[in-house]
């Protein structure tokens, strides 16, 4: 009995890749994989983030994915390092800044409500799509105190693509301007 149990964890484990020592893993597939048996297809998706068409996305939800552990759960961000959402002026003044600032992040120093802060945000652009953008942007505008107007998809649309060539988040001279 002992024997069959010890052969089907070795089987388990053999299968899920658990049976072979780490110097005898490898990282490539072999020629024969079945990826590489299909034809390549000119409809392949781009890297870029897809639109969700038929869900809404909540702003909310974004923001506690993932803005919550900079800016926290009450929008005051952190001292030193993150500025706050609540009465930003970056957050409540002209949508296309603010959707730049959340496409491209931010490095450096930067000073918000007559504070000093020098963390990093990072861009977004790779990571949310546009319509999750407009959500957050639009929730953190009508949260923690702020009434700023709702942003669209088009205005992060058009953000995305004005700054598309980008590669280096921005700074506090960059969003000045």
């Amino acid at each position: 009995m002992r024997f069959r149990t010890f052969m089907a964890v070795a089987l388990v484990l053999t299968a899920c890749g658990g049976g072979k020592e780490p110097a005898q893993r490898t990282t490539t597939p072999p020629p024969e994989s079945t990826a590489a048996a299909q034809p390549a297809t000119a409809t392949a998706a781009p890297a870029a983030p897809v639109e969700a068409a038929a869900t809404p996305v909540s702003g909310d939800a974004v923001y506690h994915r993932i803005c919550v552990t900079c800016h926290q759960a009450n929008g005051q961000g952190m001292p030193g390092a993150f500025p706050p959402i609540a009465g930003s002026p970056i957050v409540n003044g002209p949508v296309a800044r603010y959707a730049r600032v959340v496409l491209n992040g931010v490095t450096g120093p930067l000073t918000v409500k007559g504070k000093r802060f020098n963390g990093t945000m990072p861009a977004w652009k790779g990571q949310l799509s546009d319509a999750e953008i407009a959500a957050v942007m639009t929730y953190e505008r009508s949260s923690f105190g702020n009434s700023a107007g709702p942003v669209t998809q088009q205005e992060v649309a058009q953000q995305r693509a004005a700054t598309a060539s980008r590669t280096q988040p921005l700074t506090a001279a960059d969003i000045e301007h």
